[in-house]
């Protein structure tokens, strides 16, 4: 294989590497890929699975790469690629609060709706590089979230891509036009675009999990003892007054304290004498939920995803797909009673 030595720019390009310097030398950039394919697709699998076909193609084609750019932004090329492919004829993906208004607790449970609807939470350690600069990892957990992953939803692929290269990645015109093969008129524009888009939807603010203060490890230890204890009064105090309350599959969420005690004490008693393990998803505090079983111990009911705002829960998101989410997250798949 040759060895280049500059970039189309005129900087020192990357030697070409052996294949067994290639494998090391893709995974150094795993976390940022799927954190950009994430953004780009609302879904933790899909990510995952377009990685590894971004590092697929890039084995397959690597005899093509000269070293004229980074081997991160052809990585980058190709992971667009392959995300544009995969959302081609899909719809857009969301949250219950994107797709109806807000219902009461005595409203029926509805049928659940496909995978392929909704957003999937992603953990922090998929997406996020070890150690680095603490205000560059918020800036990365405040682009994950749920709130703003289900936002970017809202843009076509192309604004999406351009928006999350421009806005979130830092890179400059000239790159994403480049990466796109486009001009940098036309990035321009569909950045305007996009980003009138994304103010037009309104995306709510919501503090990030980490570095986490004392005051949200206290937050956070109220809901857990007010959960396990199942005393609703306890926990309705910790939300906002229009904190939402969201269950995927279902479309059903509800944003009144009254609801939320109510469907509590009704529709989700079931969910009484449950026991909460933290983790962390999508920049936010997390838990897995075990409920009680017929076979007398505690099974996997719900990852539970809280956004905190302003020293008080602003939404409760149940993500109830506990087969594949509670391996992803590394939650045991029982508890002991």
């Amino acid at each position: 294989m040759t060895r280049s030595t500059a970039t189309d720019d005129g900087t020192p390009g990357e030697a070409t590497l052996t294949a067994e310097e290639l494998e090391p030398a893709l995974e150094q950039h795993r976390a940022e890929l799927t954190a950009y394919a994430y953004r780009m697709l609302g879904s933790s699998f899909e990510a995952e699975d377009a990685v590894q076909e971004t590092f697929l193609r890039a084995w397959k084609s690597y005899d093509q790469f000269e070293g004229r750019s980074s081997l991160r932004s052809w990585l980058y090329r190709i992971a667009t690629n392959v995300c544009l492919d995969m959302l081609s004829g899909k719809e857009r993906r969301a949250r219950p609060m994107d797709l109806a208004a807000p219902q009461s607790a005595d409203t029926p449970l509805p049928e659940p709706l496909g995978e392929g609807t909704w957003i999937v939470p992603i953990p922090d350690e998929r997406v996020m590089p070890s150690g680095g600069d603490p205000a560059e990892l918020a800036e990365s957990r405040e682009s994950i979230r749920l709130a703003f992953v289900a936002a970017l939803q809202h843009l076509p692929p192309k604004q999406r891509a351009v928006l999350i290269l421009r806005e979130v990645l830092g890179w400059q015109a000239s790159e994403v036009a480049e990466l796109l093969e486009t001009s940098v008129a036309s990035v321009n524009s569909a950045l305007q675009r996009a980003r009138a888009t994304l103010e037009a939807t309104d995306v709510e603010d919501t503090d990030v999990s980490a570095p986490m203060d004392a005051d949200q490890r206290a937050l956070l230890a109220r809901y857990v003892n007010a959960f396990e204890q199942y005393d609703m009064d306890a926990l309705v105090s910790l939300l906002h007054e229009d904190a939402t309350w969201s269950m995927p599959p279902y479309d059903l969420w509800l944003r009144s304290h009254d609801d939320v005690r109510d469907w509590c004490l009704g529709t989700g008693i079931g969910c009484k004498d449950s026991r909460l393990i933290p983790t962390v998803a999508n920049g936010a505090p997390a838990f897995g939920q075990y409920k009680p079983s017929e076979a007398g111990d505690l099974e996997p009911w719900s990852l539970q995803v809280l956004e905190i705002s302003d020293g008080a829960i602003a939404g409760i998101s149940f993500f109830l797909d506990t087969p594949r989410l509670f391996p992803l997250f590394g939650l045991p798949p029982r508890l002991d009673a």
